[in-house]
């Protein structure tokens, strides 16, 4: 007997949980230090035409997997091409959606423990730089309190993911979007208010072409998808719910104009007000997040409630993400081995934590995780080596397979048909999809894979 498969209970609702899925930490923390590092407008620019190229029509590949088949990433490809190795594929989403959130849910706990510590007034008087580096230094390198953090993140989206789908996912993807977006919209009106503002936003969209070269057509492809979450699996376990009326094709495009405008108001937060201090200058990743911009909030006028509250949107963005991410595995669990939501979110939260502690332990607490190895010119501890294995080559793999897979096993005649239950697209965007899936996509995602196995620290 088959059992009723959840699902949402509206576009609106699907809409609000893929998007959170794709806006994560990276569009907050990534996207506008690498738009400014390659040219500010141009990039934003270029990273528009590889969405459009590559994440729109593998998002809707993806999508269109899950909804067809109504099954997770491994189920998808058993019963699509059955008793063949494409059911591997699912397997490595499964596999890595697990892996990856072993090492988020440390770095969202980072994200959670300093809402604490800004809301406590640490940042209030003007520290110095050294100082602030203590202070991350000690959230990173104390044992107890990296595993505590780590543990509390995961127990927020096991908490979200055992209520399921309808009860727990659409519920809090409709609380959480919402308030994010408010959060931000408040961000950029106190950044573009500062004294000085103007500097940091035309650093930010100016277009600065003595800063674009080839690096920047491929931080843009890179971006365009690791942003939105393609090739692992969550994507197409979100349109495994999605109801078979509603417009496919629409949804993904409005899941990539939020996941990009999320990004862009971002660098209208931070960079407006990261240039009204002398001496700031912007850095990637937890560099900016933890040390440069807490200078900044220490500097700032209401630089308390500004730091609480950003702190509070990258936290928001780290779970909607989170949920997403352990929904893949727990999907698998219950669809193929007939488990209760419950156990199976139980067992792959606990699964993510232990793993997720080598991750924890990597950034000063324990020596030999902090260098296992050196690959090209760069240092990796467990957690980046887990970021560019299960993140970085997984996700590019991933998304690869799934544009040969649509494109050529599942055919774009199938394709087109799934698009068109909702809607009826225009026939010529029909052939721009289908020539995408199985051409360009394929093409750019091969030449991405080969430049990550030749440089690995290319989106470092």
């Amino acid at each position: 007997m088959t059992k009723t498969r959840d699902n949402w209970g509206s576009k609106f609702a699907f809409i609000l949980a893929a998007s959170g899925s794709a806006i994560g930490l990276g569009n907050i923390w990534r996207f506008p230090t690498v738009a400014y590092q390659n040219g500010g407008a141009i990039f934003v620019q270029i990273y528009i035409l590889f969405v459009l190229l590559i994440g729109f029509v593998v998002l809707i590949g993806e999508i269109s997997l899950g909804r067809h088949t109504q099954r997770n990433p491994v189920g998808a490809f058993r019963r699509l091409a059955p008793g063949s190795a494409w059911k591997h594929v699912g397997v490595l989403g499964v596999l890595s959606a697990l892996g990856v959130i072993s090492y988020y849910s440390v770095v969202a706990g980072w994200t959670l423990s300093y809402v604490f510590t800004t809301a406590g007034g640490i940042f209030n008087s003007q520290l110095t730089q050294a100082e602030i580096s203590e202070v991350f230094d000690g959230t990173v390198g104390n044992p107890l309190k990296a595993i505590f953090w780590h543990f509390t993140f995961m127990l927020l989206t096991v908490g979200v993911v055992i209520g399921g789908v309808r009860k727990g996912i659409e519920r809090w993807s409709k609380i959480l979007m919402p308030l994010l977006l408010l959060i931000l919209i408040l961000l950029v009106i106190r950044s573009l208010t500062l004294e000085g503002a103007e500097i940091g936003l035309s650093k930010f969209l100016e277009a600065d072409w003595s800063k674009v070269s080839g690096t920047t057509v491929i931080a843009a492809i890179g971006q365009a998808v690791f942003s939105l979450s393609l090739g692992i699996g969550t994507m197409m376990t979100y349109g495994s719910y999605m109801n078979r009326e509603e417009n496919l094709v629409r949804s993904a495009g409005a899941v990539c104009f939020l996941d990009t405008l999320i990004a862009i108001l971002a660098g209208l937060a931070i960079f407006p007000a990261l240039f009204t201090m002398k001496g700031m200058e912007p850095e990637v990743g937890a560099k900016l997040i933890f040390i440069v911009l807490p200078r900044l909030f220490s500097e700032i006028p209401f630089g308390v409630l500004f730091g609480t509250g950003f702190f509070v949107l990258l936290s928001l963005a780290a779970v909607t993400s989170s949920i997403s991410l352990l929904e893949v595995p727990v999907a698998y669990f219950v669809d193929e081995r007939g488990w209760k939501r419950r156990n199976a979110t139980l067992l792959c939260g606990m699964i993510g934590f232990l793993v997720g502690i080598f991750s924890a332990l990597s950034l000063g607490a324990v020596d030999w995780l902090s260098e296992i190895t050196t690959i090209g010119t760069r240092k990796m501890g467990f957690l980046d080596l887990m970021d560019l294995f299960m993140g970085q080559y997984s996700m590019t793999f991933g998304a690869m397979m799934i544009a040969l897979f649509v494109g050529w096993r599942w055919g774009t005649p199938a394709l087109l048909k799934e698009i068109t239950r909702g809607d009826d697209p225009p026939g010529r965007l029909r052939k721009i999809i289908a020539f995408q899936i199985r051409y360009i996509c394929p093409l750019l995602l091969i030449a991405l894979i080969a430049i990550l196995i030749i440089n690995p620290n290319a989106f470092a």
